[in-house]
């Protein structure tokens, strides 16, 4: 059965739409479990019923006309209580519905299994049998393993086939997604979709305008890869077999056979890019072998895409024709990294659609840095055929509308042009200390990781920098940054921000900062080897950053170094170890140095535990809370499926944040947050009532943070941490922010950063 069930699933995940995903597993049901009929019923949530979609066994031209209340019948039952139902004879069952067009009667045994996607049902498969026997427990378990696997595919495909704009008469039509807000803010632009060269599954289709250049393009694609394959033969010539030689010559036919090569032809005849039309035929290719019931043809299907992607490769490595990004160009894709950001001309990009990922993944973060709106967790979406149509971005609310009809339109750009009135009165806050109204007054840092020639157009933001991102050099080269290129821009930042004080974090990869030329692939990267685990491995970078920072100080005295993500005390004395090391060759070289303030992020819930004792032995803390939140409660938060619950409002965060101020204090130590907490308006009023010494966020959220510090006395705000600490659920935390931020008068401020 395991054997089965995978084979369903490769077929699955080949198949073009949701009527061919429905047609494999009604075959296979049917065929792997000996029944006499096997459906799929879908919830129709619009009208509450239940429609039967696909059956091989009932009547088929019941199909799409049968619909049964979602709260009756046996279907509506496995519907209702989200359980599998076995029974042996459902006629004799009180929740039998008989409904005659659909051709049941004859049918006895009867095993539904639900659909279920992200805690909701999408739907039901069913099994019957003439004869009156229960399904044994082995039948039961795989209809509940293909379902469990069956049901992302089925929520992708659904999804799509109900919303593809490709066909659609109606393209004025609203389609609306729901996904998860990423950073705050509205766009209204032009979808540009940007793919991997490793997965061809995700190529937009796009309108080809020469077409026998085109082919031309490809058919070059196609004999470069012959020219590998042979190559490879060659070097491999007295080390392979004559059968194993044979292989590589099977593969050079393979790319050169009329089936891959005029499909493709055709296809970009038909007006379609060489990229895409290629993403076609061999997909139709693989459902054709794994349809196959031979073992040895169905393996072929990995040949057959192990050759596409190798012509696909070349295609995506020969396409140097430079980007034509739209006017306003919303950026879409499976995951968007700092560099692909980075591509697009800052004057075109408008906003960010990602599936993969969260609010607190790197790339919200980022979007939030730059001032753009981002949607995430938009993995429900086929993305590619978005390409090139009007979008509209909800960064607030986490929503996707695609060709949005003209009142859709209008409302969003009224709240655009509100937003921006708002932010032009905030501006004004820049010029004002940041003080309670009692006069209690709060450091305001930014975080930062910007290139050095942008460093002076933000040098007028804020009390200096609390955090500044190094990874953001290393992510954008094809190599590790010399020495001197790490001092050149350090120093750029320090004499661009001095006297005020900048906090340089050392090198922070790994999880979602991953850099291309040093790639690590792991199993559970958040767990994984990043941050500082990755300095010790490597102290000869280390120190070669720490170096350069070091002597870009050289006549300033507002250098501070931060260490990343320890777990222990003795990777911090490591780390220092290290430090001073690097401190001591900088003076042996002459420089004349003024030893720089030291400090130590805690984001890690063993280091928080142990906050104090990292206190004593180093001059300030920061408190990272995106990683400590995701920690703490045990969320992936580049996981969309679990995002609702990464919530910095958790009574639990707020007590582990409040404990390492505490620590703090208790040393003499300041306490800084440089999480995405400190730019919440909600979140750094608390943090202020906690006691902490500074904020650091991105510079857009200044201004923000700002007014609802100055809308509070000092009481007031200690007022509102000892009633939130009185709480014990997240959503009564919130409810009680809200009503005193609406109670100061910033209603509007909690509509613009809800």
């Amino acid at each position: 059965m395991l054997e089965v069930l995978r084979r369903i699933v490769q077929e699955v995940n080949t198949a073009r739409d949701l009527d061919q995903v429905l047609d494999i597993v009604v075959t296979k049901i049917k065929l792997s479990m000996a029944v006499d009929a096997a459906s799929v019923f879908l919830v129709d949530s619009e009208h509450n019923q239940l429609v039967l979609k696909k059956t091989d066994g009932l009547n088929r031209e019941a199909v799409n006309s049968a619909r049964i209340p979602i709260d009756q019948g046996l279907v509506g039952y496995v519907v209702s209580t989200a359980e599998t139902l076995n029974i042996a004879n459902a006629k004799k069952d009180q929740r039998y519905l008989r409904y005659p067009s659909v051709g049941e009667e004859d049918y006895n045994a009867f095993l539904g299994v639900p659909v279920i996607y992200q805690r909701k049902v999408l739907g039901v498969l069913v099994a019957q049998r003439v004869e009156k026997r229960r399904f044994r427990e082995e039948n039961v378990a795989f209809m509940i393993a293909l379902s469990s696997q069956l049901a992302g595919a089925i929520a992708h495909w659904r999804l799509r086939t109900e919303t593809d704009i490709s066909n659609d008469p109606d393209r004025g039509k609203e389609k609306c997604f729901s996904c998860v807000p990423g950073a705050p803010g509205v766009a209204i632009g032009t979808a540009y979709v940007i793919y991997s060269s490793s997965d061809f599954d995700a190529v937009p289709d796009r309108q080809v305008k020469n077409v026998e250049a085109e082919i031309k393009i490809f058919k070059k694609a196609v004999e470069s890869v012959c020219a590998d394959l042979k190559a490879m033969r060659e070097r491999l010539v007295d080390v392979l077999s004559d059968e194993d030689h044979a292989l590589f010559d099977a593969y050079i036919l393979l790319a050169r056979s009329d089936t891959l090569v005029n499909g493709t032809i055709r296809r970009i005849r038909a007006g379609n890019w060489a990229q895409a039309a290629l993403r076609d035929t061999v997909q139709e290719q693989i459902m054709r072998f794994t349809d196959l019931h031979d073992e040895y043809m169905r393996e072929r299907a990995d040949d057959i895409r192990e050759i596409g992607l190798r012509i696909f490769r070349k295609l995506h490595s020969d396409d140097s024709a430079p980007i034509k990004y739209p006017k306003r160009t919303i950026l879409v894709g499976e995951e968007i990294g700092a560099t692909q950001l980075a591509d697009v001309p800052a004057k075109r990009i408008a906003g960010v659609i990602s599936a993969k990922g969260s609010n607190s993944s790197h790339v919200a973060i980022l979007a939030r840095a730059m001032g753009i709106p981002a949607v995430m967790g938009a993995s429900n979406i086929s993305l590619g055929w978005m390409d090139q149509c009007e979008v509209i971005a909800d960064g607030y609310q986490g929503r996707i509308y695609v060709q949005p009809p003209p009142v859709i339109k209008m409302e969003y750009s009224r709240m655009i042009k509100e937003e921006s009135k708002l932010k032009k009165e905030l501006r004004g806050m820049r010029q004002l200390p940041t003080e309670t109204r009692d006069g209690v007054p709060m450091t305001l840092l930014i975080n930062s990781g910007i290139l050095a020639d942008e460093a002076s157009q933000k040098a007028d933001d804020g009390d200096g920098v609390g955090l500044y991102r190094t990874e953001f050099l290393f992510m954008l080269r094809e190599s590790f940054p010399s020495e001197q290129d790490q001092r050149t821009l350090y120093a750029n930042i320090l004499k661009a921000y001095a006297p005020r004080p900048v906090t340089i974090r050392t090198l922070d990869v790994g999880s979602d900062k991953p850099l291309p030329y040093f790639p690590v692939a792991e199993d559970n990267p958040a767990l994984g080897w990043r941050g500082i685990r990755v300095a010790l491995d490597h102290p000869d970078l280390f120190v070669t950053q720490v170096k350069a920072m070091l002597k870009a100080s050289e006549g300033l005295e507002n250098l501070q170094i931060m260490f990343p993500m320890f777990s222990n005390l003795d990777e911090l004395d490591e780390v220092q170890a290290l430090y001073e090391h690097a401190l001591y060759e900088v003076r042996q070289e002459g420089f004349d140095i003024v030893t720089p303030k030291v400090g130590a992020m805690i984001e890690v819930p063993s280091a928080m535990i142990q906050a104090e004792s990292f206190a004593k032995r180093v001059d300030f803390l920061s408190i990272g809370t995106n990683d400590l939140t995701q920690y703490l409660l045990a969320v992936d938060r580049n996981n969309a499926r679990v995002a609702r619950l990464y919530d910095n409002l958790n009574p639990a965060v707020l007590s582990a944040v409040k404990s390492i101020i505490d620590a703090g204090k208790r040393q003499a130590k300041p306490v800084c947050v440089c999480g995405e907490m400190a730019g919440d308006p909600m979140t750094a009023v608390l943090l202020m009532a906690m006691g902490v010494s500074s904020l650091s966020m991105s510079c857009s959220n200044i201004p923000k943070v700002k007014w609802a510090i100055r809308s509070f006395t000092f009481k007031q705000a200690q007022a509102l941490l000892e009633q939130v600490f009185r709480q014990e659920h997240t959503h009564q935390v919130r409810s009680l922010i809200y009503n005193a931020f609406e109670s100061v008068g910033l209603h509007n401020l909690i509509r613009i950063d809800a």
